[in-house]
């Protein structure tokens, strides 16, 4: 899968993510972090093997990208 479609579906996928995780925020972080979240997400797809392409799959793994960095967010943002 190519960083233009994580990209595309990780617009979508940061605002369910923030419902998911209950996490508060405007539009710009939603955004940034769907984003994020479709970027890794998609990378640790790719390296576990788990590319099977579409838009559907695509999303899943997205979200997950995204639950992941808000998560990690929350546990280090603790720690100060």
């Amino acid at each position: 899968m190519n960083v233009i479609l994580w990209l595309i579906v990780g617009l979508i996928a940061g605002t369910i993510a923030k419902m998911i995780m209950k996490e508060g925020g405007g539009w710009l972080n939603s955004l940034l972090l769907g984003i994020g979240g479709g970027l890794v997400g998609g990378f640790i797809g790719d390296l576990l093997g788990l590319d099977r392409g579409g838009f559907f799959w695509s999303t899943l793994v997205a979200i997950a990208g995204a639950c992941l960095l808000i998560w990690l967010f929350r546990v280090f943002s603790k720690r100060r």
